[in-house]
């Protein structure tokens, strides 16, 4: 059974910073590609960003673009997501997930275990 374990949210001015970390279970964490998704209140969950098996391929969703970076340390069977100039738009409870199944990465339906997430606000 994996478990993803989100940290890191909170309260910030816009403008501010924020860096969460969403720590896994289990010895097969290096073999998967994860990603990063948000859902504000009366929206559909939207993905924000995704990274390869190994971090040397990453992309994200238009609106965050230049602000937000996802990374991963393996040695850590950790994700994050660092991100700047955070803006009111931005506000949302933020999800980890494992990616277990091809194709687009984009999709939430091609992830197969989820943490519970953790809030961000931006205030302005």
């Amino acid at each position: 059974q994996v478990q993803l374990v989100e940290s890191g949210g909170g309260l910030v001015q816009a403008g501010g910073s924020l860096r969460l970390s969403c720590a896994a279970s289990g010895r097969t964490f290096s073999s998967y590609a994860m990603g990063w998704f948000r859902q504000a209140p009366g929206k559909e969950r939207e993905f924000v960003a995704g990274i390869n098996w190994n971090g040397d391929s990453t992309y994200y969703v238009d609106s965050v673009k230049g602000r937000f970076t996802i990374s991963r340390d393996n040695g850590k069977n950790t994700v994050y997501l660092q991100m700047n100039s955070l803006k009111p738009e931005d506000t949302a409870v933020y999800y980890c997930a494992r990616r277990g199944n091809s194709g687009s990465g984009y999709s939430p339906s091609r992830y197969d275990y989820w943490g519970q997430g953790t809030q961000v606000t931006v205030s302005s």
